[in-house]
């Protein structure tokens, strides 16, 4: 059974994650008036005005996919903080480092894990 440190340092966490999933949302309703469709009407608008807009369209989009992949890394630590394996490398089931978790609260795997997995 998990001891009480380990159940106050998962609420820290899911607290993190819930504020981050919070921030990701807000900022995506910005996000999404940019990444509109561009009108490509010359008559109101300028050559240079459409590739700047459509330049912003596509930065915005790519903003909207990153948004997408955190808020969907952020819901599976959430859903690992409810099944109690929150915390625990994903390939060698030991327990991931605080100050791992401190720096990206959605990590699954431990460090060296990670580096043989991107390596």
């Amino acid at each position: 059974m998990a001891d009480s440190n380990e159940i106050d340092d998962i609420e820290h966490f899911r607290e993190r994650l819930l504020q981050l999933r919070a921030e990701i949302l807000d900022l995506q309703g910005a996000r999404d008036d940019s990444a509109a469709t561009v009108q490509l009407d010359q008559s109101s608008v300028g050559r240079l005005s459409r590739m700047d807009a459509l330049q912003q369209q596509a930065m915005a989009q790519n903003a909207q996919r990153r948004a997408a992949q955190s808020l969907g890394r952020i819901e599976a630590a959430l859903r690992r903080c409810d099944e109690g394996s929150y915390g625990f490398c994903m390939d060698c089931d030991e327990a991931i480092d605080p100050r791992r978790l401190n720096l990206d609260p959605t990590a699954t795997r431990c460090i060296r894990c990670a580096e043989a997995h991107d390596g």
